[in-house]
């Protein structure tokens, strides 16, 4: 058996948001236990977030309450705040989630505050996962580029890192949020993040707008990072990061994965009903109806 490596499903929450449509909250569920039944251990579920702002999630609390839970699989929520954390943690979320960002550009686009009033909202977030003995995840978007400065420094990005783990997060997601990253740019930017955070606490969060995802998963592996995101059908984009495609696929990284001999623990069968369970018709998300597996 090869080395093990995990891969974090966030397409219920960064794939669906970023839809034109909305999902009803039985599709979600639906969808979420699929991706539970295909062996995924980790789930990122939905993210207690404003409606005004990202009305795909609106109905957060019904859909990590409805949750299908199994052993071995930890559903987890992204939250801005502590109103958010709170909710989270009522609802039954057992991992949460923040979002820093090392563009101040794309911080104030994105949460309407500066990096340093992001942290302040962390704060208490921090605290409570503490409190609650919840694992904490903190992201940082535009980690390699942002779509209003430009190329990040990559001491901008480890800065953040080293604030996060500071925080108290138990793990670091380095985010490549417009898909413009190549392997030479990830390789850079993750040995300054090195310099402070263990690899067995970084993850790497691509998304595969110019068709890199793969090669940059193989720049992180290269570092010893075993920790990657992907969305089920390649969903997603970020709603404040224009020109964004998708999230790497999560088929595609688990196939990738195989071929360089590591191992995830996903049935790509049954994987396959859970795509199959959301297709693209006509450039629109659409609901094929409930699968039988």
């Amino acid at each position: 058996m090869g080395e093990r490596v995990t891969v974090v499903e966030v397409g219920p929450r960064d794939g669906l948001q970023n839809e034109k449509r909305i999902f009803s909250t039985e599709d979600k569920l639906h969808l979420i236990s699929f991706l539970g039944k295909a062996g995924l251990t980790r789930i990122e579920t939905t993210a207690f977030v404003s409606p005004k702002w990202v009305p795909q999630m609106a109905d957060h609390d019904l859909v990590m309450r409805g949750a299908e839970r199994r052993d071995n699989l930890e559903l987890s929520a992204l939250v801005p705040n502590e109103k958010g954390a709170l909710a989270a943690i009522a609802a039954g979320a057992q991992a949460l989630a923040v979002f820093a960002s090392a563009s101040e550009s794309f911080a104030r686009k994105n949460t309407n505050c500066s990096i340093a009033e992001s942290f302040e909202r962390f704060k208490p977030v921090a605290t409570l996962a503490k409190q609650n003995n919840l694992p904490l995840r903190g992201y940082i978007s535009c980690a390699i580029d942002c779509p209003y400065e430009g190329a990040l420094a990559p001491e901008a990005v480890g800065e953040v890192a080293d604030q996060l783990l500071g925080l108290g997060c138990t793990e670091i997601a380095v985010s490549d949020t417009i898909g413009q990253a190549t392997p030479m740019q990830v390789d850079t930017v993750l040995r300054y993040v090195l310099k402070t955070v263990p690899a067995d606490q970084i993850a790497c969060h691509f998304h595969d707008t110019s068709g890199q995802a793969l090669a940059n998963v193989d720049a992180a592996l290269a570092l010893g990072i075993r920790i990657f995101d992907s969305a089920i059908g390649g969903l997603g984009g970020c709603p404040f990061a224009p020109g964004a495609a998708g999230n790497l696929a999560t088929d595609a990284l688990v196939k990738h994965l195989g071929e360089r001999g590591y191992e995830c623990g996903v049935n790509l069968e049954v994987l396959g009903d859970a795509e199959r369970f959301v297709e693209r018709v006509d450039g629109l998300l659409v609901v094929k109806g409930i699968l039988s597996k």
